[in-house]
């Protein structure tokens, strides 16, 4: 599954009541680490589907989200569980940190 864009009509379906655990990763098109961490991102999007969801918030389109999650610094990223926030990332980090935060 590639990954979902993230909206706050869609939180609730996509995220909080997702029964695998969802990686979230807060961004925008003029972050640099952001475009570096993208690719990552997408790629464990594609290589552990159906085990993990990713999905992606660009925080200019949604700051209420942003705000929820008290976004200071982008890119972050935060996995959920059950729709609970149990680890959290802030700026770039290789794949092997990604996997270490989703315990894979």
């Amino acid at each position: 599954m590639a990954e979902v864009k993230i909206t706050k009509d869609n939180f609730t379906s996509e995220v909080l009541k997702c029964d695998i655990p969802v990686l979230l990763d807060f961004w925008a098109e003029w972050c640099g680490p952001c475009r570096m961490l993208s690719p990552i991102v997408e790629e464990i999007a594609e290589e552990y589907d159906g085990r993990i969801k990713v999905g992606k918030v660009n925080v200019d389109e949604e700051p209420e989200l942003s705000s929820v999650f008290n976004v200071s610094s982008i890119p972050l990223l935060v996995v959920l569980d059950h729709g609970k926030a149990v680890k959290s990332s802030v700026g770039y980090v290789p794949k092997e940190k990604v996997l270490e935060l989703l315990d894979l």
